[in-house]
Formats: structure tokens, C-alpha cells, sequence
């Protein structure tokens, strides 16, 4: 057998370890964290973040929106919100096994200007990417880096894709804010506003979410994105 020449050996174990460095390095980033809470300070618009923690890259019945994404430290929140992220999709993959949610871009570890979004300055801002059916099942949202990781979707009024195969799933949707509010409010938290686009809160209504759309606050005005493939969260910290 002919040997590998040495350059071309070199190359391989270069590309080697940036592959295994995209697969794990947020999560082996995690474990140098430090056990002190977060500070979250500042508002959302305006503010940083002492002790942001990561996400971490996939856990059962969940996945980052990207994990070069999160290797850079785009996926870091305060400890809270980490908590409760975790603990409602611990509940969502219960009920819905099938169904692997994917989380977007959430801020710095340090908090900060979080280009190109216009909040998720201080650990308490999270973008949730829509759960999908494709053909009539459960599907991941297309994230690949020629659709802005998923951030590049678009859905008509009634949830629809580009394609007639995909649609938003909005039962599991619907089940998602249920157990991130229940959640949210275990660890001290409350979600102060949800940002997802109007025209679309209605089909959402209709699949089980009325009872979210009354007892929680949903912006009603078009943003400057129209939140069409996600949904932001700002949560806001319960006084003790």
C-alpha cells in the first residue's frame, strides 16, 4: 500500500481536528464554565452579561440552530434562562418524542452589541427557531449557512413554506410555550414579551395557543424582521 505523503497527512489531521472542533468545542467550552451565577445588567436594548453560560449544542429532543454558531458564543444566556430552557424541552421531548426543537442566536457570554439583532444585549433574550412538519411530519427547519441558518425561511399567513411540504408546527408550538413558561416561572423568571408575526398568531390560536395569546404578552406590531421563522423570547428576572 502506497503511504500517505506526509503533507497530505498533515492536512488530514488539520481538517480532523477543526471537524471535531465544530462538533464539540461549545460543549467542551461548558465544562471551563464557572459555577457563579449571572448577572444580567441593563436592559435587553441596552446592557451586558457577567457569567453568561452556553447552551449546550443538542440534548434530547433538541439541537442548536448552528454549532459553529455556538462554538463562537453566540448561544450564551443567563444561568436562569439556560435552566428553564432546558427543563421545557426535558418536557416537550416527553410529550412530543418525535419532535427535535431547534434554538437560535441568544447573545454573547459577555453580553453586548449583538449584530445584526437589535436586543439580546444582556443574557436575556432567546430566538426560537419554529418547529416544522414535513409532509404532515415532524421535520427540522432548513438552518444551512445559504439561508442565514434557518433565519431565511419564509412561511405565508397560514404557516405554509416556500414549499408546500413544509409548515410551521404549531401544536408543538403551542406546546413549547407551555412548558417554557411553566419553566420560566420555577426558575424566577416570566417571559415579558413574545415577538413572533402577527399574522401568523392567529393559526397559532387555532392549534391550542389561545389561551397563551390572552395570558401572555405578544407584541401585535410588525418588527423590523416579521418573526415568521422564529419566535424571540425576552424574559425578564422575578424579584426574590
Amino acid at each position: 500500500m502506497t503511504p500517505i505523503p506526509p503533507r497530505i497527512f498533515k492536512l488530514l489531521l488539520i481538517f480532523l481536528g477543526l471537524g471535531v472542533t465544530h462538533h464539540f468545542g461549545n460543549d467542551a467550552l461548558r465544562l471551563l464554565e464557572t459555577d457563579a451565577p449571572s448577572q444580567s445588567i441593563g436592559t435587553p436594548q441596552d446592557g451586558s452579561l457577567i457569567n453568561g453560560k452556553r447552551l449546550p449544542s443538542s440534548g434530547p429532543g433538541f439541537r442548536t440552530y448552528s454549532r459553529f454558531g455556538s462554538l463562537i458564543g453566540r448561544t450564551a444566556v443567563n444561568h436562569r434562562v439556560r435552566d428553564a430552557i432546558l427543563e421545557a424541552y426535558a418536557t416537550t421531548h416527553q410529550q412530543r418524542p418525535e419532535t427535535t426543537y431547534i434554538y437560535g442566536e441568544t447573545g454573547w457570554p459577555q453580553g453586548g452589541r449583538f449584530r445584526p439583532h437589535h436586543t439580546h444585549r444582556n443574557g436575556l433574550s432567546v430566538d426560537f427557531m419554529v418547529p416544522v412538519l414535513r409532509d404532515g411530519k415532524p421535520s427540522l427547519l432548513p438552518t444551512a449557512p445559504w439561508l442565514k441558518f434557518g433565519y431565511n425561511v419564509s412561511f405565508d399567513d397560514q404557516g405554509q413554506g416556500q414549499s408546500n411540504e413544509l409548515a410551521i408546527d404549531f401544536g408543538a408550538m403551542v406546546d413549547h410555550l407551555t412548558a417554557l413558561d411553566q419553566a420560566a416561572a420555577a426558575h424566577g423568571l416570566a417571559m415579558e414579551v413574545i415577538i413572533f408575526a402577527p399574522d401568523l398568531q392567529d393559526d397559532l390560536a387555532a392549534h391550542g395557543g389561545s389561551s397563551l395569546l390572552s395570558q401572555l404578552r405578544f407584541s401585535r406590531n410588525p418588527s423590523w424582521v416579521r418573526h415568521d421563522d422564529h419566535y424571540h423570547i425576552d424574559f425578564r428576572e422575578l424579584a426574590p
